[in-house]
């Protein structure tokens, strides 16, 4: 008969997943009568086994941290160990999450009873962990005579739990089968290992012997400890175990929680912080919940008087600056809120935003001209020439050309992001081959949506050929006679990366001809040429469009850059034997639309671009320009300076084309470095060029006046992309102005980090990393529902 015997320390049994019987490793390994396995069968067998092992222990972990098993796997992880040669699972461990160490995962409730104790891991605190079920002798818990281990049996004597203050109720203990019996065993079970678990949920508190029957069920439980450890806490009361915050450390952490909710307004909802459980979270951490109106109220009053006292003094500090705007909207758009984003361009490179500008409809030029030259004043005061200039993503050339005519020393530039890009809509309405390709794309693409027979087989060797099943994007209220290209671009691709599944359509048994005409398009190669240059040209554009925007390019890489497109054209046509004087013409108009005098005059003066001659000397390229530009960079220069210095400068520039920039200082302007995110080589310093003029080019009086000035200007105006949260704040006045200071502290944060990217986009990348099992499920559901 052996004895029941409880030890100080608990010991723990693991309900959902039982010890195998010593011999049963053995009966498995050697099966009788079965041929002996090859090795590489028998080593793929046990690779299985732990990697359902593996898998279980999570399953019991996931269902536990829930409240649906045992405490301690809060501090126990499993952990799957592959053969470092092979990379085959040959181990299940269990890891103590507080102090790493490394068991065996066989019987993971011995291994909490033996570790999770004081005195063997260091880092367990017994008073924040609720005791193990086995540590209690629950009432009525009473002699079994039908459990027996070996040859003899034993007894459970039950004893009545005295404090209800001890006794805790925890989310992760379940009731079992029988556990309100009073004897602790099941029905039916026989002698073995689980024969022996006490119940995983204990009888609530207990007087004079007898069941309390709560009238809420056991679901009572929870909320009668509650109200037990309220009371002890009343009577006793101390702090809690563990560390406790100070207030220094309480409202720095709310600093920051607060700084993090600005930063990404628009993206997290401001209402979050009234969340229950996010008020659970914080009051886990030690710190006081925080209501929207404190987040709205003096906070953010405070971060943003900070936030715009830190802009203004860059901007004080700076001699000189350029105004950046974007966010205008198209004509085709009138019924939406343009959101207008206003900031600062400095010369060291920074970028501070300055305001927001709401506008409903369509926005006149006259419109723009005031916003624009408000902000000027707002920011100059009565010294306008401060303000160098102004790059915007639309007017050009009328409220920017307007103000450039009115203030002589500035320079007013269209955001060459959207000059590129607008390639796409030059080419789609001069070019006939895009007329073509749009229409048959078309036919093709509402042949295979709308006709059930031809959908079935597509999606069925679609989903054969790339693992997806997915229809043919048809952008909404197309008609075809009148289209932005953009709007249609998706449907273009789709169908030349369709063009294999397409084929074994129509090579299908089952295919029958429903449209002749589609038919001819499919099988004719012509067709497919020419989807594949007008896919090829649009990505073309596309990339360098988006090269640009992420570079944000200076002033003097303007012309470099388009004879960079230029060539990718040229070389297009050639590939697609396609009419280069005529691509070349709609080129050509672009590229005047966008053209500013200021291009050739930086490109000259900015040492960058300094040529080593024969003799060694490092002289501007003025073999790369144009007669026209020639003169354009002669006459900027001599508006931007005063009458009685306009021959002097005229003079320096002489001087600057014969005798240029001495070579160690060229070369250490011109020094570049790998970027280690893209691998591209990248100018080392961009600010050396400006630098150079102002400090070693000093005999240059009036001519580095004008380059000091003319360098540093940007090309673009993308930055800071703000979200559609904004617009849909500023419906009042108390709106808008919230909404403006929001804007000012997210902006200003993120170009503190150098982070001008959408959260849209960062979303995109995120969730790109699915696993590719849930999309191949998802596809394998589809392609099933939309078979016959």
């Amino acid at each position: 008969m052996s004895k029941l015997h409880f030890s100080t320390t608990p010991t723990i049994f693991f309900p959902h997943i039982s010890p195998p019987p010593k011999n049963l490793q053995q009966m498995s390994s050697t099966p009788p009568q079965s041929p002996p396995q090859p090795p590489e069968s028998t080593e793929s067998t046990a690779a299985k086994t732990l990697t359902k092992r593996y898998e279980g222990l999570m399953m019991v972990r996931t269902k536990a941290i829930k409240g649906k098993g045992a405490w301690y796997w809060t501090h126990l992880q499993p952990i799957l160990i592959n053969n470092s040669d092979t990379g085959v699972p040959n181990a299940v461990k269990l890891r103590c999450c507080l102090c790493d160490a490394v068991f065996s995962a066989s019987n993971p409730s011995r291994t909490a009873s033996e570790h999770l104790k004081p005195g063997t891991c260091p880092s367990f605190n017994h008073d924040q962990n609720p005791q193990p079920i086995s540590s209690f002798s629950p009432t009525g818990m009473m002699t079994s005579s039908h459990r027996k281990r070996n040859s003899g049996g034993r007894k459970l004597t039950g004893a009545p739990i005295t404090d209800p203050g001890k006794f805790m109720i925890h989310g992760s203990y379940t009731t079992r089968p029988g556990s309100e019996s009073g004897s602790g065993s099941r029905p039916g079970s026989g002698p073995g290992p689980d024969t022996d678990h006490i119940p995983a949920l204990p009888a609530p508190p207990v007087h004079n012997q007898q069941y309390v029957k709560l009238s809420g069920g056991k679901d009572d439980l929870t909320a009668l400890a509650m109200l037990e450890d309220s009371v002890k806490r009343l009577k006793s009361p101390k702090t809690l175990p563990g560390q406790t915050l100070t207030k220094m450390q309480v409202d720095a952490s709310l600093e920051l929680l607060t700084d993090w909710l600005y930063e990404n307004c628009g993206s997290v909802a401001f209402s979050s912080v009234t969340h229950p459980k996010f008020k659970v979270f914080l009051n886990q951490l030690g710190l006081p919940a925080i209501s929207g109106q404190d987040i709205a109220g003096n906070r953010l009053d405070s971060k943003y008087l900070n936030s715009k006292a830190e802009s203004e003094a860059r901007i004080r500090d700076a001699l000189f600056f350029q105004v950046s705007c974007n966010g205008w909207r198209s004509r085709n758009q009138e019924s939406q809120q343009s959101q207008l984003n206003l900031s600062v361009d400095l010369p060291n490179g920074m970028r501070v935003f300055w305001k927001g500008v709401f506008a409903n409809g369509y926005v006149f030029s006259k419109f723009v001209e005031d916003v624009l030259m408000e902000t000027m004043i707002e920011i100059c005061g009565n010294n306008l020439e401060k303000c160098v200039g102004i790059v915007s993503d639309k007017f050009k050339s009328t409220a920017l050309t307007n103000i450039e005519n009115q203030h002589q020393w500035m320079i007013n530039l269209g955001c060459q992001f959207q000059g590129v890009y607008n390639l796409i809509k030059d080419f789609s309405k001069e070019l006939p081959l895009f007329k073509n390709v749009v229409d048959n794309c078309f036919k093709v693409a509402n042949f295979v949506n709308t006709s059930s027979q031809i959908r079935n087989l597509f999606l069925k060797y679609q989903f054969q050929e790339s693992g997806r099943a997915r229809l043919l994007r048809v952008p909404f209220g197309f008609v075809g006679n009148e289209f932005e290209f953009e709007r249609v671009f998706g449907m273009v691709e789709d169908v030349l990366s369709s063009a294999r599944t397409l084929q074994l359509v129509l090579h299908d048994e089952g295919y029958q001809k429903v449209s002749m005409e589609v038919d001819k398009t499919i099988r004719n190669p012509q067709f497919w040429r020419e989807v594949e240059a007008v896919h090829s040209l649009v990505k073309l554009v596309m990339d360098m469009a988006q090269e640009i925007e992420k570079e944000r390019p200076r002033i003097g890489q303007c012309l470099p850059l388009w004879e960079e497109v230029r060539v990718k054209v040229k070389d297009w046509c050639m590939k697609f034997q396609m009419n280069e004087i005529v691509v070349e013409k709609v080129f050509d108009k672009r590229f005047k639309k966008n053209y500013h005098p200021a291009w050739s005059t930086a490109f000259i003066l900015d040492p960058f671009y300094l040529i080593k001659d024969r003799s060694g000397k490092y002289l501007p390229p003025f073999k790369y320009l144009t007669p026209d530009q020639e003169k354009d960079v002669d006459k900027l220069i001599t508006r931007l300076v005063s009458r009685e210095e306009a021959h002097i400068a005229l003079m320096e520039l002489m001087k600057w084309r014969t005798d240029g920039l001495d070579p160690v200082y060229a070369q250490a302007v011109q020094l570049k470095q790998r970027d280690p995110v893209t691998g591209k080589m990248k100018i080392a310093n961009p600010q050396s060029s400006r630098l150079v003029w102002e400090t070693y080019l000093t005999e240059f009086s009036s001519l580095r006046k004008v380059a000091v000035r003319l360098i540093f200007l940007h090309a673009t105006s993308c930055g800071f992309e703000s979200n559609s949260s904004f617009s849909k704040w500023a419906r009042s006045k108390t709106g808008v102005e919230k909404a403006q200071k929001l804007m000012f502290i997210a902006a200003n944060s993120r170009s503190e980090r150098r982070d001008l990217c959408n959260d849209d986009e960062k979303d995109g990348d995120f969730f790109a990393m699915a696993n590719d099992e849930d999309d191949n499920m998802l596809n394998e559901v589809l392609f099933d529902a939309s078979s016959p």
